[in-house]
């Protein structure tokens, strides 16, 4: 879905509730996503003078591999946006009036809503994602020749490690001689 901003600026705001089907791009854009369901967006676009406001929420699934043993999780997410956009012409006319970190210069004279929805999917996949039976146990992957450890027991082996680096240099045996 698409508007171009003649057409906002006569309408000055536009509700919608639409659905998309974004696998095929997402799945492309980021390997980690093996599957999305259909995006259920609802929102609104608002015009004011050069000024172009859209806001919406999208709401749909992931599925996306556990981090720890590559199953697939389906996660639903809910994603909330609100963005400010402008043209260039009305940024360098008004410069001294707005944060330039706040608005999205648009390079043609179009709002696509598919490609804000995309992009937004796109920052918000999650970092960790674990089935269920993940998450209640403690349990890490390990194979014949090696194992997955937490950040704590790494760090405890290391500093078990170092212990006994210590103990076997030959100069151990010197600690406590001049105390």
């Amino acid at each position: 879905m698409k508007w171009s901003l003649q057409e906002l600026n006569k309408k000055h705001s536009v509700e919608f509730d639409v659905a998309f089907d974004l696998t095929q791009e997402l799945t492309a854009r980021e390997p980690e996503i093996l599957d999305v369901s259909t995006v259920a967006v609802r929102g609104r676009v608002d015009a004011d003078g050069g000024i172009y406001c859209l806001n919406f929420a999208a709401d749909y699934t992931l599925t996306m591999p556990s981090c720890r043993s590559l199953t697939p999780v389906e996660v639903p997410m809910t994603c909330n946006v609100s963005e400010i956009f402008t043209t260039q012409e009305y940024f360098d006319t008004h410069k001294s009036d707005l944060d330039a970190d706040m608005f999205f210069v648009l390079d043609r004279d179009i709002i696509d809503l598919d490609e804000s929805v995309a992009d937004n999917i796109l920052l918000e996949i999650p970092m960790r994602v674990l089935t269920e039976e993940e998450k209640s146990s403690e349990d890490m992957p390990s194979g014949s020749s090696w194992q997955v450890l937490s950040e704590e027991d790494y760090l405890a082996m290391q500093a078990q490690e170092d212990t006994e680096v210590e103990k076997k240099s030959p100069f151990s045996q010197l600690n406590g001689l001049f105390e």
